[in-house]
Formats: C-alpha cells, structure tokens, sequence
C-alpha cells in the first residue's frame, strides 16, 4: 500500500508546478463555484444544468453537479497540492468535454466562444498530471513521509 501511495504523490521538487498550481487552482475553483454556488456572476446548477440539456449534455443538473463539483473541489486539491495527479487528469478529461461538444465548432477564439481557453486548462492540467505537485504541497510532503518510513 505503501508503494501504491508513493506513486500516487509522487513529485518532481522543483517549484515550476506551484507557479502552475496556484492560479489554476483558482480559475477551477471560481469556474466550479460558478455551476455549484452561483457564485462570481455564476447561475448555479439548475440554470447551468438547463443549458447542458441544450448542449446535449443530458441530464443537464447531474452535470452540472459533477462539472461544478470536479472544478470546485478538484480546483481546491490543486491548489494546495494534494493528489494533483489524478486530480489533475479528471480536471483534464473535464475540459476535454467542455472542448469537444460545446466549444470547437466555434473555432479556436474566445470572442467566438472557441476552445483557446478551454485548451488552456488543459494544457496546464496535462502539464500537473505528468510532473506532479511540485514543491511546497501536501503531496511533497507526505512524500517525504512515506520515504521515512
């Protein structure tokens, strides 16, 4: 079990991942609190619900629950640094379905609602998926635990 952990918060200890972590982190959480709380200008879940359904993203308040709650949640564990690896490839496959269905017909702009930003969050996310949490999180840390043991 050990070992299964260790490759779980394994990091790189360089401090390129915070400089990643830290604004990311507050984008999907403003972008989760948004769905979940209608926060920031936000419409909550059931108006955001209601245009997935018009997306064909059905059923629209179950997804808006999960994005809303991926984003929030995930956008927190990034931010601190914890489990950012497979935190950071569910916030991945959660843009990628923001991308495919509702932003890339419209090209890649996002004055025409393309998918620049989209692919943005993506990109970083790939990016804390493959080099982990980096220096000063909670995955570095308990890292170091573990090696102690």
């Amino acid at each position: 079990m050990e070992l299964f952990m260790q490759k779980f918060i394994k990091t790189n200890p360089t401090l390129a991942p915070l400089t990643l972590r830290v604004p990311i982190g507050i984008i999907f959480i403003a972008h989760g609190a948004q769905k979940l709380f209608s926060w920031f200008g936000g419409y909550g879940p059931d108006v955001t619900g209601q245009w997935l359904d018009s997306v064909g993203l059905a059923p629209g308040f179950f997804m808006a629950l999960l994005a809303g709650s991926s984003e929030f949640l995930g956008g927190l564990l990034i931010f601190v640094g914890l489990a950012v690896r497979p935190t950071a490839a569910i916030l991945a496959f959660t843009t990628l379905v923001a991308i495919v269905p509702v932003h890339s017909n419209n090209g890649l702009f996002m004055s025409n609602n393309g998918y620049e930003f989209g692919l943005s969050l993506l990109a970083a996310s790939l990016s804390l998926m493959i080099s982990g949490a980096g220096r000063l999180s909670i995955d570095q840390l308990a890292n170091k635990q573990l090696l102690k043991r």
